[in-house]
């Protein structure tokens, strides 16, 4: 143990010289030594995990600064390396050489496959659990195998908070041993009586496998349900959200309010995620309340930049995931004036190299068919898919245009465009327009 802990430390030494973040090389080097390494650490009273198809990334930041803005030693995988050996890097550079971890409070993303890697003897003492919705349908298949992979990594001591308003995490209540802390968001003036996506991941009971009713629709499945075959039903969560109000970016949270640091319904879902958690092990309203009103965390996604006369909004859409795409377009419609799309991707996913693009039939780009949209650029290695996805959602191909140059995107959107842009990409576009935009700000400087 001794050996490997130390080669994770030189390794990720070695890294920070060379100026690279070093988040997974590390871990790999010490994970390949020794499969078992994490099961010999001697870990802290809090170890929590943030897992989920989508919005973990986001939850976990915001609990890590709630934690932080009030003076709590937590170490959390900040990068978002969340897979087996972007963990181990992290659990090994935060141990002393003999394996007793150095902090109070380990705070970890972690992807839902990989739970059963990371923790298989020493548990979790609390696992958050956002939501799970049709995500990389080519690793993880079916919803039914990424709730399955979740479910038997536990054994029941550890606590679970999960979204009340995913029927499909609702399901834990009729089987799981361990204690159960849930929330969920009130109707608010977005949500809708009717699915307004054909794509519904969650249709049926999972008690008596009727189809589901519901009060209202948040999006996708996630709402407020009911069977009205058995007593299945989402009730009321431990914590409430009511009287979202995305434009003032606030929410109340059972009695108290909060401020939101994006105005969009996953930032409150992370929000009460948080809140419950922080909750939940203890954390006192009041710290709770001033590391989300007083010391507010600024969002790592959907800034916005002025470049000349346009604002540029980045937003980061999670590949092969129907229903962050549809939160994205969704945003985008909502705002009433004349604007312009980038979308685009070089790689499907940053974990395997299958090139399944079937996931882009699943996503609403009907919702581009509006008449406020001016212009819908296409970037990346598979701009021609994207380009071919929209003329089959009816959307005129006059307003399509492909960007062959990546280095010189910006200047291309810059002419093509007199609006507002956003960009609506994954990770590795981003990176590139936020280069490029860099650069473009300090030439106007």
């Amino acid at each position: 143990m001794m050996f490997q802990i130390f080669v994770n430390k030189l390794i990720s030494f070695g890294c920070k010289v060379m100026h690279k973040n070093g988040t997974v090389l590390p871990g790999t080097f010490s994970y390949n030594i020794r499969q078992n390494i994490l099961e010999k650490i001697k870990y802290p009273k809090y170890v929590i995990g943030v897992t989920g198809s989508s919005g973990k990334g986001t939850t976990t930041n915001l609990i890590a600064h709630i934690l932080k803005s009030n003076g709590y030693d937590v170490v959390y995988n900040e990068f978002g390396s969340n897979g087996i050996r972007g963990i181990t890097t992290t659990i090994l550079n935060n141990c002393t050489i003999f394996g007793r971890f150095k902090h109070d409070i380990l705070l970890l993303e972690l992807d839902e496959k990989h739970l059963h890697l990371a923790f298989r003897k020493n548990k979790m003492t609390h696992l958050v659990i956002t939501n799970i919705t049709r995500d990389q349908p080519a690793r993880n298949g079916s919803i039914d195998l990424v709730y399955k992979a979740i479910f038997d990594a536990l054994d029941g001591s550890t606590k679970l908070i999960i979204n009340a308003d995913d029927p499909g995490l609702m399901k834990a209540q009729l089987s799981y041993p361990g204690e159960i802390v849930t929330y969920g968001i009130e109707k608010t003036i977005d949500s809708y009586i009717k699915p307004t996506t054909n794509n519904i991941d969650n249709a049926y009971c999972p008690n008596c496998h009727k189809k589901l009713h519901y009060n209202f629709y948040h999006y996708g499945h996630i709402g407020s349900y009911f069977c009205k075959n058995c007593d299945f039903k989402r009730g009321t969560p431990n914590f409430v959200g009511k009287n979202v109000d995305l434009k003032k970016q606030t929410m109340k949270i059972n009695t108290i309010l909060v401020k939101l640091n994006k105005d969009i319904l996953y930032e409150a879902y992370s929000t009460i995620a948080a809140f419950a958690l922080t909750s939940t092990i203890g954390i006192t309203k009041e710290e709770i309340v001033h590391g989300l009103n007083e010391d507010i965390m600024p969002p790592k996604r959907g800034n916005t930049y002025q470049i000349k006369n346009k604002k540029i909004t980045l937003l980061e859409s999670k590949n092969e995931n129907a229903l962050s795409y549809y939160q994205s377009l969704k945003y985008i419609i909502d705002q009433n004036f004349k604007k312009s799309v980038v979308l685009g991707f070089d790689n499907v996913s940053r974990r395997y190299k299958f090139n399944d693009i079937s996931w882009l039939w699943d996503v609403e780009f009907e919702l581009l068919n509006n008449s406020n949209i001016d212009k819908i650029f296409c970037i990346g290695r598979f701009k021609y898919d994207v380009a071919n996805r929209l003329i089959y959602a009816n959307i005129d191909p006059k307003k399509i245009v492909l960007i062959e140059e990546i280095s010189d995107i910006l200047n291309i959107i810059m002419k093509e465009t007199k609006y507002n842009i956003f960009t609506m990409v994954c990770f590795d576009m981003t990176t590139i327009l936020k280069q490029q935009i860099m650069e473009a700000q300090n030439g106007n400087n």
